[in-house]
């Protein structure tokens, strides 16, 4: 554990400097100072063409903000996944067509970082690309690192995933690996490290997950535990996409289960009176803004959940529409999704007109399934 923590410090001073660095660019995010019109034609009914019509509306902004400017950064790569869940959602072919452009553009390469769960994220898209059209070149790279991945890692007990955002980065990736291929040491190999970090970080009584092992003993002002929202909607998200490809005979498919009811059950009580969750995921009252990004990608969570009959749509619809109208109280005239906080490691301040393209994936994850929720 001491290990673990030295990566984690040295890591979170990465971060600060990766900040600095990606602040500068307007595609990956911004917060400005003007306060902006909130969009007046949008409804947060539970139904289908409306949810449609929001995320066209948002996932364009956010395209057109892009503007072909491609990366196989961690914070491109989430948002890609929200594109492709708006083609599948609308039945619009130009979210595929922006993906494949992406694609060709990066030349299917994951980032630079061999074994990074931030430059394996994008090989999400690669494969969901693949599962489409087959065209093997899309996942040449990513194949050949996964199974490098699975030679090189031969000391058991190393924590590859040892902060908690990593487990929606890599784990989808080593799912869908196994679906394509058919090889179950895919899975094997994904599920030996999600335990490994699930028992240094998961904490069983609450029910959520510490950041990375600096934030074991870390508390807010009240005393409790500091959980940050942003960290434990990506673990939900992984553990979402995770099992859409696990089989049903696996045979820890029941523990990834078990876990994902706990962190609902957990996050459901946790829910603001807007919708949404703050920061800090047990002292609401210290952080006047709701999060975004980790507030959608707990929509996108639970409304999967229902939808795969995993959670009780008596006890969780009614969190689903709280949190939807909660979401769309932060998108703007023009598209844009505030109330996003910028990269970081921890719950931090920022300003409503705050939008990263990270966030926006997680919105237009949230609305893929809450769509399949409305028509159902």
């Amino acid at each position: 554990m001491a290990g673990a923590l030295a990566v984690a410090l040295s890591f979170t001073m990465a971060v600060h400097a990766q900040q600095e660095r990606l602040d500068r660019l307007p595609v990956v995010g911004d917060q400005p100072d003007a306060a902006l019109p909130l969009a007046t034609d949008i409804s947060p009914a539970l139904k289908s063409e409306e949810i449609k019509k929001v995320m066209r509306k948002v996932a364009d902004w956010q395209l057109n903000r892009i503007d072909g400017q491609y990366t196989n950064d961690w914070t491109m790569a989430a948002l890609y996944t929200g594109v492709i869940a708006t083609a599948d959602t609308t039945g619009d072919r130009k979210y595929i067509g922006a993906m494949k452009d992406m694609g060709w553009k990066l030349e299917w390469k994951l980032g630079p970082r061999f074994n990074h769960a931030d430059d394996v994220a994008v090989g999400q898209t690669y494969l969901d690309l693949y599962l489409r059209d087959h065209a093997p070149l899309m996942i040449v790279d990513v194949h050949e690192q996964l199974l490098r991945s699975m030679r090189v890692q031969s000391d058991p007990d190393h924590l590859v995933w040892w902060w908690c955002d990593a487990l929606f980065m890599a784990p989808p990736a080593w799912a869908r690996m196994y679906k394509v291929s058919g090889d179950k040491a895919f899975l094997d190999h994904m599920d030996r490290d999600w335990w490994l970090t699930s028992s240094k970080l998961y904490d069983p009584q609450e029910h959520l997950y510490s950041r990375d092992a600096s934030f074991l003993d870390k508390k807010e002002a009240n005393g409790r535990k500091l959980f940050w929202s942003r960290g434990n909607g990506w673990v939900m998200a992984g553990l979402v996409r995770v099992l859409e490809y696990m089989p049903k005979d696996y045979p820890t498919r029941q523990k990834y289960v078990t876990q994902f009811q706990e962190m609902a059950q957990m996050v459901a009580s946790l829910q603001g009176d807007d919708g949404l969750w703050r920061p800090g995921l047990l002292d609401e009252k210290v952080y006047p803004l709701p999060e975004v990004s980790g507030s959608a990608f707990f929509t996108y969570a639970i409304a999967w959940g229902i939808n795969q009959r995993i959670l009780d749509q008596k006890v969780y619809r009614p969190v689903i529409e709280k949190a939807w109208r909660g979401l769309l109280s932060h998108v703007y005239q023009d598209g844009r999704l505030g109330c996003i906080q910028p990269i970081g490691a921890a719950p931090d301040s920022y300003k409503p007109t705050a939008s990263y393209t990270y966030g926006v994936g997680a919105f237009l994850l949230a609305g893929s399934e809450v769509e399949k929720l409305a028509r159902h």
